[in-house]
């Protein structure tokens, strides 16, 4: 079948374009997850004094508890008293003991994003002067553990439930109201009730561990209950149970007196089903724009209404497609779904794949904001993955939409033989009428034996190859009656064979039609590539937007500016050209505190356009010509991709010291670069 573009379509694809390079080209700031973007003392810095408390400041208002601040000395042991309190905005404070001895000391924070997810981090500062500390620094894995991945787990099963279940019933409603009978997809919808309901209280037992302790014990803590039941995402699934309450009636209402109506009277009762389970769908979906993304950041009163019409476009096309595919393999013989329903989803599925194309594209922008974040940032990464996937299922849409016509045009055509044969069959028994008696007989007796001939061949189709086997069961009946009422277990079994034979014979009409098998299995590769889809987009609520990872990386790099300003800290930026192939790159060296005594260092090694240069060695010597010392040397550590570091680095005296850096890019190919700098 040969597919053309319409200029309607041509020019809907064309604006589509334009809206989103608009939309990426005024990208302006914006934050979901909270990202630290200042601290008193700053981090690294070394204060002459202690402190009395440590102020932290974030890019947006966060929730604490009685845990969010630590300060921890050398030995890790807490310093801090009290509770973190909101001093000012987005800036919290914790007190610290006073007379803290001279030494390096770790701040350790853990906090809940207004987006609803939590995140942590650390850094140091030191008193009099740095010392060994025993306490890691390095990022708090929040979120993640068995807790972690049991709270993920529910919220994929809360996005399948909510699908499932408003996709099923709009599905009956719009397009196949006798379907409301189909005992398969009654239980379709109601297990997408029951999986939302369960993963809803599931969650929100959850929620506290997760935000906390992350320990399994902790789950059923009432106390940690009690303090999610007064924060935002715990009035959220607070009010979806509510909600679930009243989608538990429409439901009722559904598979109750609206299936024991007949056609015609269903349709004022569908108007009125439509409206309320409209409302109570909206309010499901907005359970979710209320605590998360939408919520917080860029424009949130344009964003949630916008997140609430995604989530119901997912939940009409893919909750409609599992629908579908339930309709085509399990509804009985004698109640096919027809091709009317087919042509009703497939106009529906693509207005809300329309629908998903606007909010996602509104969406993308506001959660990434630069075209560089598609590939810099997870979010993007994992974006780019859910934008292949939706194209994949659209691709195989497509096919299910060209099974779908060609099964409406065998219709059709079946519908113009019966038509032409009518008026053939009236002919013949007009002129039949005007013969002899004798030809008369001979005419009805060759009708007759002609009809006998035709009902044979035909045999209702499934009648002849499921005969033998209804004979079997029917004889066998009569044998255990004649054995006697006490033989139940023949009964039984006789009951399983004849429902076996019913299932068979169902599947073989269902079967029978080899387009209506094509478009079973097109829907069937549809729901698969959902089912992907949906784990990937529950990925995404979960991971930090590209936009706000790209803030907090500036953030941190002006709060390293700032402490190495405040502190004394060098930092110096040399290039290198080994001569090999892919030799070039540039090296930024820091020393903390630069000054006489031990210092700590760390040299990044990118290559020109900043992204981490993966080389397999490099050393670093410190030289002081006016003093005749050095060069002494340092072999740095490596610590990641591109990052390498040392402590302890002992300066003797203050001078115009030349350090010098030596790269290696391959087993033949190196380079040394020096710089001269002030240091003590």
């Amino acid at each position: 079948m040969k597919t053309t573009i319409t200029p309607r379509v041509r020019n809907l694809v064309l604006l589509l374009l334009a809206v989103t390079g608009m939309l990426f080209a005024g990208a302006g700031t914006a934050s979901a997850h909270a990202a630290l973007t200042g601290s008193d003392p700053s981090s690294g810095v070394v204060v002459d004094k202690a402190p009395t408390q440590i102020s932290l400041t974030f890019s947006e208002k966060v929730a604490t508890n009685n845990d969010s601040l630590r300060v921890l000395d050398p030995k890790g042991k807490r310093v801090d008293v009290g509770k973190p309190s909101n001093v000012s905005g987005t800036t919290y404070a914790i007190q610290v003991r006073s007379g803290l001895p001279d030494g390096t000391y770790t701040v350790a924070w853990q906090v809940v994003s207004a987006d609803s997810h939590p995140v942590a981090g650390a850094f140091t500062f030191s008193v009099g002067a740095p010392s060994k500390t025993t306490v890691s620094v390095s990022d708090q894995d929040v979120g993640g553990g068995l807790v972690g991945g049991l709270y993920g787990f529910g919220r994929y099963m809360s996005y399948a439930g909510f699908i499932v279940m408003v996709g099923g019933a709009a599905f009956i409603l719009a397009c196949w109201q006798r379907g409301a009978g189909v005992r398969a997809l009654q239980r379709l919808v109601v297990s997408g009730w029951f999986s939302l309901t369960a993963a809803t209280l599931w969650l929100l037992l959850l929620r506290g561990s997760y935000t906390t302790s992350g320990k399994f014990g902790d789950i059923f803590d009432l106390n940690l209950l009690g303090q999610v039941l007064q924060t935002k995402t715990g009035a959220a699934l607070v009010s979806r149970l509510l909600l679930l309450a009243a989608a538990a009636l429409f439901i009722a209402v559904l598979f109750g007196a609206y299936d024991k109506r007949e056609d015609e009277e269903k349709r004022d009762l569908t108007f009125g089903l439509a409206i309320g389970g409209g409302v109570v769908a909206s309010g499901l979906a907005a359970s979710w724009a209320l605590a998360e993304h939408a919520s917080t950041g860029l424009q949130p009163g344009i964003a949630m209404p916008v997140d609430v019409v995604h989530l119901l476009a997912v939940a009409i096309w893919l909750g409609g497609l599992s629908a579908l595919l339930v309709a085509l393999y399990r509804a009985p013989a004698d109640n096919l779904v027809g091709r009317t329903a087919v042509q009703n989803f497939s106009r529906i599925a693509f207005g809300s794949v329309l629908a998903l194309v606007a909010t996602g594209i509104y969406q993308s922008w506001r959660q990434l904001g630069s075209w560089s974040a598609f590939t810099d940032t997870g979010y993007g990464q994992l974006l780019l993955v859910k934008i292949g996937l939706v194209a994949l299922l659209v691709g195989i849409a497509s096919i299910s939409r060209r099974w779908t016509a060609r099964l409406a045009e065998t219709a059709e055509a079946s519908a113009t033989v019966v038509e032409e044969r009518a008026p053939e069959k009236e002919k013949a028994h007009a002129s039949a009428s005007t013969k002899t008696a004798d030809s008369g007989a001979t005419a009805s007796a060759a009708a007759s034996a002609s009809s006998a001939t035709t009902a044979a061949k035909a045999g209702v189709a499934d009648a002849t190859a499921s005969a033998e086997a209804d004979s079997e069961v029917a004889a066998s009946a009569k044998g255990a009656d004649s054995e006697g009422p006490g033989d139940s277990k023949r009964a039984a079994q006789l009951a399983r064979q004849q429902t076996a034979v019913d299932t068979a014979r169902q599947k073989r009409l269902r079967d029978a039609d080899p387009i209506r098998f094509g478009l079973r299995r097109s829907v069937l590769a549809e729901a698969a590539v959902a089912v992907v889809v949906l784990a990937v987009t529950t990925a995404l609520t979960t991971t930090e937007p590209g936009r706000t990872e790209e803030d907090a990386k500036a953030a941190k790099a002006s709060s390293s500016s700032a402490a190495t300003s405040s502190s004394g800290a060098l930092t110096l930026d040399m290039s290198f050209d080994t001569g090999g192939t892919d030799g070039k790159g540039v090296i930024r060296l820091d020393l903390d505190p630069a000054r006489v005594g031990g210092n700590e260092m760390h040299v990044y090694v990118q290559r020109p356009n900043g992204r981490a240069f993966d080389v397999p060695e490099v050393k670093v010597a410190f030289t002081l010509a006016a003093k005749k010392i050095g060069p002494l040397p340092v072999t740095p550590d490596r610590i990641a991709t591109g990052h390498w570091a040392a402590n302890g680095i002992q300066i003797p005296m203050a001078g115009d010291w030349k350090i010098s850096v030596t790269v290696r890019t391959s087993d033949i190919d190196q380079t040394t670069v020096d710089k001269n700098a002030q240091i003590g």
